[in-house]
């Protein structure tokens, strides 16, 4: 099954959170999709694999490398759907809707945010400088409507 077959259900919940309240929403996908539940090592595992081959994370260089799984469609519930391979800091940007992440670690003891692995969601008209420090990690991204915004300092 693809990456992004396997993925509905994840999309199917997140297109009922809201962003409003990221904290409600990151303690609702920990407990719907735990970090350590054999959901989100299938779909890690998915990632690394894809990682591995070149068909994912494609884009860039480190310490930021990057593809597109899906636009905004009815087939990911109206999300953009990006994953993202960090060793490094991002550019800074906004979510004018919110953003759902499942960071996975990659190597080392790595940190998104200073966040652990697992779910990381920021809300609505959030602004941030997407840092990952003290290893790799692929991040597996979801942007309502695929709204994003560079943001200059």
């Amino acid at each position: 099954m693809s990456l992004l077959e396997n993925l509905k259900p994840l999309l199917e919940f997140s297109q009922g959170l809201n962003l409003a309240n990221p904290d409600a929403c990151q303690a609702a996908l920990a407990e719907e999709f735990p970090a350590d539940g054999d959901y989100i090592l299938g779909i890690a595992e998915q990632l690394r694999v894809g990682l591995a081959d070149g068909t994912l994370c494609n884009r860039g260089e480190l310490p930021m490398k990057f593809s597109r799984l899906a636009k905004p469609s009815e087939e990911s519930c109206g999300f953009s759907v990006d994953v993202v391979y960090m060793s490094g800091a991002g550019p800074r940007h906004g979510h004018p809707k919110g953003e759902i992440d499942l960071c996975i670690g990659y190597s080392g003891e790595p940190t998104f945010d200073g966040n652990a692995p697992g779910w990381t969601v920021y809300g609505e008209d959030s602004v941030h400088v997407p840092i990952v420090r003290d290893g790799e990690m692929i991040i597996l991204y979801l942007l309502p409507d695929g709204a994003f915004e560079l943001v200059q300092d």
